[in-house]
């Protein structure tokens, strides 16, 4: 069965048409054969170059669907998001589970991706390599030797701290109390020599100067929500590794036209950083059980930094394949350039202009000229393949139409993605607002934005912990120190007495005397008043309980007790027996704190004590 048939039902590719990528067809004998490439020789990689419209494209988009129905690992950058958006909705319904997504313009749901996640300590230098070299890329008219010296220092720092994320970096130069946090848990000698010694003896001024341009493009960067939402993420939703051992589909829709130019740059920057640093990772298993995966780089001259470079000559061991396209060769810096020329195994050219004719005539001399590669048609090519490791003679060929049918697959493959690797918006911002100290309520922000170690009931039960016990009844008052705040019950019989309406009275002078009477430490019923924070003991047991149950149902309706403190009593006490009724004095009433000492309470008969009913008492609450 033809393979365009095959990919168009889904089926199981042959294993001989699986191990070669078919893209393009000859005129043999006079006869169009096509014919591809083997897996083993696309491990050397695959260049393309040639002008806007000349076929780049459809060329890499039939590789990819060869890919995706052989059951191999593919991964594509695509800078300008029709060839993203156009292989979603191509994927078979047998490999709908097997696609990440990653959408940076899906706004309500980002997928995190943390360049900065704990790693070991060898990669911290790659991450902070690959990071420079793309940093260094998009800002070259800021950029200068002391500004790449602090800000490599700054993202080692950061690569030391657990639960470090982007945003960091310009936390780090501007907050003096996090960088102590961040100090204090370095264990590179060198960076913490850095930051201790060197950064710390810089003058105000000449600090300011320093970090002022890598806080105005790193802040800019980061002012976008589109990138602070995925990148402020503590902890990735997407596992590279993972998606290359697992020969999955990982496309990156990086539309210049919706994040911008220097975002998509810098976003596919990281990602193909990500990559690389994944694919080295495979040491650790036997070069026979890794899986290859193919790496699809549409307008790689976005993304050429110097690890790319790396990537070309270290990748092949690893089993990453590279399938680069672009339009000139100037493009490129000259170290990215002679890596490509250097280490490329295919070399397919569509119609160029005329300088770099110039340079590519010396890749298929005698066979064509300079004027013969200016003058191709479209979709025609020269090239050079790679055939069991040794590159062949240069010939022309014309690649395939387009294969493969539609199936329907783009709202799947979203809806799919969303669910396993995204999160909702809102709760990425929220984590960013704790972590920058700008939640009401919240004074410093924390170090882990992320606070994946609690779940919600835990910080719930942590922000109680952390907040000073409140009075739930009644606003502070000033304490009293000369009153006791336990109720007592008041003998039958006894004369009543005039009480002074001031509130802050010595009620030491009412006490009964007699062996029958109550302790000292109670208290005689008086002016109603509420003497919050002062100590006494306190009366156990059901019944008071009730009493307060009681006192706290009639307290709106009852004349007889106040719940808040005045300065002066305004409701007119209960009239007490008129043997403890007094003369108030004549003198001022004291200030709230002091105490007024009123003449002895007579003495009393030797009566039993008689409880009150609850309207008749008067308690004082603690």
């Amino acid at each position: 069965m033809p393979l365009d048939q095959l990919r168009t039902k889904g089926e199981k590719v042959d294993k001989i048409e699986q191990d070669i990528c078919l893209f393009a067809e000859t005129n043999y004998r006079n006869q169009m054969r096509r014919f591809g490439i083997k897996t083993d020789d696309r491990r050397r990689h695959m260049y393309i170059i040639g002008k806007t419209g000349m076929g780049k494209t459809t060329m890499m988009e039939n590789m990819v669907f060869h890919d995706i129905y052989a059951g191999h690992g593919v991964g594509i950058v695509d800078p300008h998001g029709d060839f993203a958006e156009k292989i979603i909705d191509y994927i078979p319904p047998n490999r709908i589970n097997d696609v990440v997504y990653f959408n940076p313009a899906d706004l309500d749901y980002p997928i995190g991706f943390n360049i900065l996640e704990v790693r070991s300590a060898e990669q911290r230098h790659l991450v902070a390599a690959g990071l420079m070299g793309i940093f260094k890329k998009i800002w070259p008219d800021v950029w200068s030797s002391r500004m790449e010296y602090i800000l490599n220092n700054t993202i080692l720092g950061l690569l030391d701290y657990p639960g470090s994320t982007l945003l960091g970096i310009n936390r780090l130069l501007a907050d003096k109390a996090y960088r102590r946090r961040v100090i204090r848990k370095l264990k590179d000698p060198v960076v913490k020599a850095f930051w201790q010694n060197e950064f710390a003896s810089y003058s105000e001024k000449y600090a300011q100067e320093a970090v002022a341009p890598i806080q105005n493009k790193i802040g800019q960067f980061l002012s976008a929500s589109v990138i602070r939402n995925m990148v402020a993420q503590v902890k990735s939703t997407i596992n590279v590794r993972e998606i290359m051992d697992g020969q999955k589909i990982f496309v990156m829709n990086l539309s210049k036209g919706r994040i911008g130019e220097d975002n998509s740059r810098l976003l596919g920057g990281m990602l193909i950083t990500e990559l690389q640093l994944a694919a080295m990772e495979r040491v650790d298993t036997p070069e026979a059980d890794r899986k290859d995966f193919f790496l699809y780089v549409d307008e790689f001259q976005n993304f050429a930094t110097p690890s790319f470079a790396n990537i070309l000559s270290e990748a092949r061991k690893y089993r990453l394949s590279l399938i680069m396209a672009h339009q000139y060769i100037t493009q490129l810096d000259e170290l990215v350039a002679n890596a490509v020329f250097g280490n490329v195994g295919t070399i397919v050219t569509f119609r160029v202009g005329g300088a770099d004719a110039e340079v590519l005539a010396k890749e298929y001399t005698p066979t064509f000229l300079e004027e013969d590669i200016v003058n191709l048609a479209k979709f025609d090519i020269f090239l050079k393949l790679m055939i069991d490791g040794v590159a062949s003679q240069p010939f022309s060929a014309c690649t395939m139409a387009p294969i493969g049918t539609p199936t329907g697959s783009r709202d799947k493959v979203v809806r799919v993605s969303r669910e396993r690797y995204a999160r909702h918006r809102t709760t990425i911002e929220d984590k960013i607002m704790r972590w920058s100290g700008m939640e009401p309520g919240l004074g410093e922000g924390t170090d882990d934005m992320d606070d994946e170690e609690m779940d919600d009931d835990e910080r719930e039960e942590k922000s109680k912990i952390d907040k000073p016990m409140v009075n739930q009844q009644s606003p502070a008052m000033p304490k009293i120190q000369s009153v006791s705040a336990s109720p007592v019950l008041l003998p039958p019989g006894l004369p009543k007495q005039d009480v002074p309406s001031t509130p802050t009275v010595s009620l030491k002078s009412l006490l009964p005397r007699g062996p029958s009477l109550p302790p000292p430490d109670r208290v005689l019923p008086g002016p109603a008043l509420v003497a919050h924070g002062a100590p006494g003991p306190l009366v156990e047991g059901e019944q008071t309980r009730k009493r307060k149950r009681r006192r706290k149902n009639k307290m709106s309706a009852s004349p007889t007790t106040i719940p808040t403190w005045s300065p002066t009593v305004t409701t007119s006490p209960p009239p007490l027996p008129p043997s403890l009724r007094v003369t108030p004095s004549t003198s001022p009433a004291p200030s709230v704190g002091n105490t007024v000492s009123l003449p002895a309470a007579p003495k009393v008969p030797d009566v039993p004590p008689q409880k009150l009913s609850p309207d008749e008492m008067i308690h004082f609450d603690a």
